[in-house]
C-alpha cells in the first residue's frame, strides 16, 4: 500500500457500525467500563477498524464503551481492501497478537510506583486491584533479632483485598508516605518491614 493509499480516519455514527456476529473475543461489563474510563482520561487513541460495509474488524470493546458513555460518533479506519478470509483472520490476530506479548515485572513495578507517586489512578492502566497488589506488594521479610532491622527476605506473604477504589487509594497514599519516610530504600517490601519495626508498638 503506497503513501497515497494509506487509510484515512473518518468519524462514523455508532449506530451505523455492525459487530461481527462470530467475534470470538468476549468483553465483560467491567472491562468495557475500563475502556470507557480510558477514553474519558486519554481521549480516543485507537480507531475502530471496519470493512467496506461498516462491519467491525477490530474495536468491538471500544464500540461498547462508546455506547456506555453516550458517544454518537467514533473514529474509524476502513479496510475495504481485505478479502473475507483476511478480514476474519485479522479479527483473531488483532486480539491474539497482543496477548502474546509479555511483561518485564521489575520495570512494570517501577512504572506503577512512579505513577502512584504522581497520584495517578492506577486502575486507568487496566490492572485491577488484585493485580496491582501482586505486582507492587511482594512477599515481606520476618522480624529481626535483638532490635535490629530484618533484611527483607520475603518469608511472609500478606494478601491485601480492597473493598472499593477508596480503600485502594488510601493504600497507595500510604505507600507514597513510606517512600518519603524511607528514601534510602529501593522496594515497597523494605519500606513496609522498616515501618512495622519502627512503629509496630504503636
Amino acid at each position: 500500500m503506497t503513501k497515497e493509499e494509506q487509510p484515512k480516519i473518518e468519524r462514523r455514527s455508532v449506530e451505523s457500525l455492525v459487530p461481527y456476529s462470530n467475534n470470538a473475543r468476549t468483553h465483560s461489563d467491567a472491562q468495557v467500563a475500563q475502556i470507557a474510563a480510558s477514553i474519558k482520561e486519554f481521549g480516543w487513541t485507537n480507531p475502530i477498524l471496519v470493512d467496506g460495509d461498516n462491519g467491525i474488524i477490530a474495536g468491538h470493546g471500544r464500540l461498547m464503551a462508546a455506547r456506555m458513555i453516550g458517544l454518537e460518533q467514533v473514529p474509524c479506519i476502513e479496510l475495504a481492501h481485505l478479502s473475507d478470509a483476511q478480514r476474519r483472520a485479522y479479527i483473531l490476530a488483532d486480539n491474539k497478537l497482543a496477548e502474546n506479548a509479555g511483561w518485564d515485572k521489575d520495570l512494570l513495578k517501577v512504572e506503577l510506583e512512579g505513577l502512584a507517586d504522581e497520584d495517578v489512578d492506577l486502575t486507568l492502566t487496566g490492572f485491577d486491584a488484585d493485580e496491582l497488589r501482586d505486582i507492587m506488594v511482594p512477599d515481606l521479610g520476618g522480624d529481626g533479632e535483638g532490635g535490629e532491622r530484618a533484611e527483607p527476605n520475603a518469608t511472609v506473604q500478606y494478601n491485601i483485598v480492597f473493598d472499593d477504589t477508596d480503600q485502594q487509594e488510601v493504600w497507595f497514599k500510604f505507600l507514597r508516605s513510606l517512600k518519603v519516610e524511607y528514601p534510602d530504600t529501593d522496594t515497597i517490601a523494605e519500606r513496609l518491614v522498616l515501618h512495622i519495626q519502627d512503629h509496630g508498638d504503636g
